[in-house]
This record gives C-alpha cells, structure tokens and sequence, in this order.
C-alpha cells in the first residue's frame, strides 16, 4: 500500500510538472522506527506522503527537502536517534538511520 501511495504522488507531480523530494531509508542500525526500504514524499504543494518515522528526524528530511528540490542535487542525511540530554522527546529509539534525499521533477517516473 505504501507504495501505491508514494507512486501516486509521484504521478501526480509529474501530471502537474512540478519537482517533489523522495526520501529513501536506505540503511539502518539499532532501533529504528522504520526499516531501509521505507520511502517518504516531501510535496511542497500537497504535503507529506508516506513517513520515514516521524519526529526530529523526520523533521531534519524535510528541512534538507527544500534545498534538494531548489537545487536538484541529491544529499544522504545520517540521522541519529540517540538519546539528547537537550531534547525535550523521550521518544528516541536509539539507533541510526541513513537517507537518501533526491528531487523527482516533473516527467520522471521513479516509483
């Protein structure tokens, strides 16, 4: 179903010829909220669809999204979800998660 629904984001980008990120778990370590696989697209048009587990990590994606889709030019965020004796979350699951962050423009097809 995840799929489906980041495939029909992408489609729907595409029809209306504007570029969106695609957020792409593409390694973990340790806890994670989510598995390498699991994909998130970042509209600035149409919002999120899909989630690569929520919280400050999630939130870190999304800034860098803005400057991938400004730019065109793809980045690979590590996201640490240790323990933050500044943070005011006790939800952190305590490993690590790498992303690959690229821009989708408008006729690309990639599902």
């Amino acid at each position: 179903m995840e799929d489906r629904t980041i495939h029909e984001a992408l489609e729907r980008a595409a029809g209306e010829g504007r570029a969106v990120a695609l957020a792409t778990v593409i390694r973990t370590r340790g806890s994670t909220p989510r598995h390498a696989g699991s994909k998130m697209i970042i509209d600035p048009v149409h919002g999120l669809v899909g989630t690569i587990g929520g919280g400050c990590g999630e939130g870190d994606v999304i800034e860098a999204a803005r400057d991938v889709i400004a730019s065109g030019a793809p980045r690979l965020l590590r996201i640490e979800l240790m323990d933050d004796v500044e943070s005011w979350s006790p939800a952190v699951c305590g490993g690590v998660m790498e992303v690959f962050l690229e821009s989708v423009h408008g006729t690309d097809r990639t599902p």
